[in-house]
């Protein structure tokens, strides 16, 4: 093959004892950006035994590691399940002290269960809740063709609407008085 157009990482690859790349170091600002985090949420993080840098440097200014953007992201993930950084810090505590590793696994896989039940619980409700808003928009619709001049108390006898498909609860809530 012609050296001339592999690409650079090949070549790398063919140079005989080739010294490993140099590890990518973020400092907190650099990480914050990666990550979409803040950099005060990088230091509750390391505060909460989340994070730790891997290294400082001359100016003693903390060091991560590519490793940090996927524990941040990590953090991330788990707080959009729900959990409180107080609960991620608990489950690290708990990973770290398990006796085994199939234990430490088992522990992990009910916690997403349970989430993974949750979730779909609430994505029951978000469909529900989008079938409700589908239909009040469709009643809505028609009230398009209302008189101008008509008062909302009338809503309540509308003639416009099919009285076989009565209005949604979301639009019948707003036609109750107190």
């Amino acid at each position: 093959m012609d050296p001339v157009r592999l690409p650079i990482a090949k070549l790398a690859d063919m140079l005989p004892d080739a010294p490993p790349a140099p590890e990518r170091l973020f400092q907190v600002g650099d990480l914050a950006r990666e990550t979409g985090k803040t950099v005060r949420a990088l230091h509750l993080y390391e505060e909460l035994g989340l994070l730790s840098p891997h290294a400082r440097s001359k100016g003693r200014y903390r060091l991560y590691g590519p490793e940090a953007l996927l524990r941040v992201r990590w953090i991330g993930k788990l707080q959009e399940m729900g959990l409180s950084l107080a609960e991620v810090a608990e489950l690290v505590r708990d990973w770290e002290s398990s006796a085994s590793a199939p234990r430490a696994m088992s522990r992990m896989r009910m916690l997403f269960e349970t989430r993974l039940q949750q979730t779909r619980e609430q994505l029951e409700k978000l469909r529900a809740l989008e079938s409700e808003l589908h239909s009040s928009l469709a009643y809505l619709d028609v009230c398009e063709s209302c008189d101008p001049v008509r008062s909302p108390i009338a809503c309540t006898g509308c003639d416009l609407h099919d009285c076989a498909h009565p209005a949604p609860e979301l639009v019948l809530g707003v036609q109750q008085s107190g």
